[in-house]
């Protein structure tokens, strides 16, 4: 099968110079090359700058600056002999059939054989860009199709035509899903495949839809967002997100390719009054975050700053107004709730949901493999909580037949299979989804490739309470799930850690802590500490923060292996969590950081301790203690998070030998992997001590945090938490030629949480998180 270790991107713009950072995050090289721009002096000056503009862009489509330096830049009049080493060539340039051509009539001269070359387009058949090129280009060219931003989303489309060969296609997405940690969707030739066909269709009719109906922005925001599982932007907020600018060439290209009788044709209309809106905007410079403004506007007025929303009908902005549906409420209850209320949100979430679930289930058949196929597409390309089938399910596939039928619309023949039955089917371990031919088939998961989901299913948890759970993964594994709101750390999960080190006695011989939350952990519930404090209730917070010593340092000392799998954010104790096990396997996309002084505390679980002793036996970090010292400092006293797993390396949050999965479905697989080879020759831990400086460390560390005071960059109270931090950190009353322990560091880790949590300002900054959900600088 062909392997690909070196590719190539052509084309430089947004998507592709994305598309170049992400391989580049895999530590692939690559080739980024562009034209020669007119009256340039440096001819390669399109893909140099693109590097360099995506080393400032925020969010970053690197996870690491460093991999920047895999990404060789050059021009295609000069540079096109540079992709003559690639594996794999993605085409990203202007959806031009001819131009494209063009373009792979050049490359054919310069590849090596076997090389895959790709076109990232979602708007022309394969079939017209392979017209003329030969019958080996053929079968060594498909479509890929990215979603923007390349890094962060998970969607990946793949077409091949006929003639593509088997071995190049299988080596595209094997590539895809390992090394791109894409979801990879198998898709027919068909205009938009399934991400844009049903994205687009759902947006036009949201938008459309909204206006016809006399909702404002906020209204239309409010339903069609979380009550019907869309990301919190809403409608309009997507559009200011993705730019409005983009939204008629896209609808354009879509009416053009679609055949006459789609219906999307029924909401686009040129005389409409919101597409001249919308052109009004666009022409004037509102064309979103990236213009003056879009639906939504921050103005200043009077010396703040206030939000403004434009009027749909007059075209004219005025304050923005939160929207009050009773029906948003009674989503709560479930998707049915929502689109049968009888208000004007519960009559717009039918409107649009109506128009695109029907519209799923006609066109599954044509565009997708099957509908699972279809509800990955549309959960990993557009942030969908549910695919459209899942909704069906929610909905009950008969209610909704039903219900269209009622008001003489097409019932679409899938839907009427699904009548008295789901098109999803649990059977004890067994998930199976309806076909086409209305018989169900099992869903059978590649190798490494599961959720704990998978695990769950038809089972049991070998123990379990109202915040976490163990279950048997198999061969003898065991996995620890975190299940409370955000899951954060509670004293059920503190019991349940405690529990988690002694499945020895169970017969497991390896653990793995993990789960299939957008994030693993948050940290700790500081609600329940404020709740002690507000009651001056010292010894029961105490003897809290002593009980996650406790389980923590059991979890370090178990007699098997335990190894960490997060993703999402891993924050506070979900940070110690991981900091506490033998190894990491990370999501390459874990958030992960020691944030207690935001909330004016520091880290209490033993997180002082482990990324001291981290530090400190750094062997790659010379110098004496100091400079590790000062790098724990600077993590814990300014909140640091790593943006990613590869970021978490610098922090000594991960380690070598710990490791980083890019696929979030392969993350568990992975950790278990790991955690079986360590369990083979596994050795308890022997206990740490560690050398520290005492009082000239502390005195060193305050006098760089009053530095950052005198320039107006910490507040007061900053340093007298970060105080607490490096009194903790240089092993408090000691020097350098005495030994301190692990005990001896957990115990200041208590005197210096205690500390801050008898001071009011520390409690202003906790209630002002669990009210505002960020920091306050009192």
């Amino acid at each position: 099968m062909t392997e690909i270790n070196k590719v190539a991107v052509i084309g430089a713009g947004v998507m592709g110079a994305g598309i170049a950072a992400h391989v580049a995050n895999a530590g692939i090289p690559v080739v980024l090359l562009d034209i020669v721009p007119e009256g340039a002096d440096d001819r390669s000056f399109i893909a140099k700058t693109a590097v360099e503009r995506m080393l400032k862009t925020n969010p970053a489509p690197f996870m690491h600056r460093k991999n920047a330096r895999l990404i060789e830049t050059g021009n295609l009049e000069d540079n096109l002999d540079l992709v003559a080493d690639c594996d794999w060539i993605c085409e990203a340039i202007v959806e031009n059939p001819k131009i494209k051509r063009d373009l792979y009539a050049r490359l054919d001269k310069v590849r090596k054989a076997g090389s895959v070359v790709t076109s990232n387009t979602s708007t022309i058949p394969l079939e017209v860009l392979t017209e003329g090129l030969g019958e080996g280009f053929a079968q060594d060219f498909a479509i890929t199709h990215f979603f923007n931003p390349p890094r962060y989303m998970r969607l990946l489309e793949v077409v091949k035509g006929p003639r593509t060969r088997d071995d190049a296609y299988a080596a595209l997405k094997a590539f895809g899903d390992v090394r791109l940690g894409k979801e990879v969707i198998e898709c027919k030739d068909t205009p938009g495949f399934i991400g844009n066909r049903i994205g687009i269709f759902w947006s036009t009719v949201a938008t459309r839809q909204a206006y016809d109906m006399g909702l404002t922005v906020e209204e239309a925001d409010s339903i069609v967002g979380r009550p019907t599982g869309v990301p919190k932007t809403g409608i309009f907020g997507l559009g200011d997100l993705t730019g409005i600018d983009l939204g008629p060439h896209v609808i354009a290209s879509m009416i053009d390719l679609v055949p006459a009788e789609d219906p999307l044709h029924d909401f686009v209309s040129q005389d409409h009054p919101l597409t001249k809106l919308t052109a009004k905007m666009i022409e004037e410079g509102y064309t979103g975050r990236k213009g003056k403004g879009g639906f939504y506007r921050r103005v200043r007025q009077d010396g703040r700053t206030i939000k403004e929303t434009i009027d749909l009908r007059s075209g004219e902005y005025r304050p923005t107004q939160k929207a009050d549906f009773e029906s948003a409420k009674a989503a709560k209850k479930g998707l049915r709730a929502l689109v049968e209320h009888p208000d004007k949100g519960g009559q717009y979430a039918w409107a649009v949901l109506s128009h695109v679930l029907s519209y799923s289930a006609a066109l599954a058949e044509e565009i997708a493999a099957d509908i699972r196929s279809v509800d990955l597409a549309m959960k990993t390309g557009y942030a969908w909580k549910w695919g459209p089938f899942e909704m069906i399910d929610m909905l009950d596939a008969g209610w909704l037949a039903d219900r269209l039928a009622g008001e003489g619309r097409p019932v679409p023949a899938l839907l009427e299979a699904a009548r008295g039955r789901s098109f999803y089917r649990e059977e004890g371990e067994k998930l199976s989804i309806l076909g086409f031919d209305g018989e169900y088939r099992d869903v059978d998961l590649p190798e490494g490739v599961w959720m704990l989901a998978d695990i769950k299913r038809g089972r049991q948890p070998v123990k379990s309470n109202a915040s976490a759970s163990i279950w048997d993964a198999g061969d003898g594994v065991a996995v620890l799930e975190f299940h409370s709101k955000m899951n954060a750390l509670d004293e059920g999960s503190i019991e349940m850690i405690r529990q988690a080190a002694k499945i020895d006695k169970l017969g497991f011989r390896a653990l793995v802590v993990g789960n299939d939350a957008d994030n693993f952990s948050v940290g700790a519930n500081v609600g329940v500490a404020l709740f002690g404090a507000n009651a001056a209730m010292w010894p029961l917070i105490e003897n809290g923060v002593a009980e996650g010593q406790k389980a923590m340092q059991a979890l370090k000392n178990s007699p098997f292996p335990v190894v960490a799998a997060p993703a999402g954010m891993a924050l506070g104790g979900g940070c110690e969590v991981c900091l506490h096990a033998d190894a990491i396997q990370a999501h390459a996309e874990t958030y992960i950081g020691l944030v207690e002084v935001g909330v004016g505390l520091l880290p209490g679980w033993g997180g002082c301790k482990e990324l001291t002793i981290r530090n400190m036996t750094n062997t790659k970090r010379p110098g004496g203690p100091m400079p590790a010292l000062s790098a724990a400092f600077e993590a814990i006293s300014t909140a640091k998070v790593a943006t990613s797993a590869q970021e978490a390396r610098d922090m000594q949050i991960l380690r070598e030998g710990d490791g980083i999965t890019m696929n979030r479905r392969r993350v568990l697989a992975d950790a278990k992997k790991k955690a079986l080879a360590m369990a083979a020759d596994y050795t308890q831990p022997e206990p740490i001590v560690v050398n520290l400086p005492g009082p000239t460390a502390l005195a060193a560390m305050k006098m760089a945090v009053e530095g950052f005071y005198l320039q107006g960059k910490a507040t007061e109270y900053d340093t007298v938490i970060a105080e607490q931090v490096g009194r903790v950190l240089s092993g408090g009353d000691t020097d350098i030629t005495e030994e301190v322990t692990e005990k001896k560091l957990l115990e200041l880790e208590r005197e210096g949480f205690m500390t801050l949590i008898r001071n009011e300002k520390t409690l202003q900054r906790i209630e002002h998180m669990l009210t505002k959900n960020r920091p306050l600088r009192n």
